[in-house]
């Protein structure tokens, strides 16, 4: 596990799994999983849809801007370049 997803994982609501992190959020109906991937230095959505055991993933573009203003500060908190949230893959 890297320095970057161990201290992802200190942030609330965050576990590390291997070399990414992934943290989940619910609001307004909609449930999102999000995943920090140290090797390639990305970060993914996942809308979650049903009972939870489905999820698709989807573009920055459909995430709501506070959800993706939380995920570059818990980047930066973690001493990560908060800039990769914005990141193509």
């Amino acid at each position: 596990m890297s320095d970057g997803v161990a201290a992802l994982a200190d942030r609330d609501g965050w576990r590390a799994e291997g070399f990414a992190a992934r943290v989940h959020y619910e609001g307004a109906g909609d449930r999102y999983s999000i995943e920090f991937y140290e090797p390639s230095e990305c970060v993914v959505y996942w809308k979650v849809k049903g009972d939870g055991e489905v999820a698709v993933p989807v573009g920055r573009n459909t995430v709501p801007d506070p959800l993706r203003a939380r995920i570059r500060e818990d980047l930066a908190e973690a001493g990560i370049d908060p800039e990769i949230e914005q990141r193509e893959l």
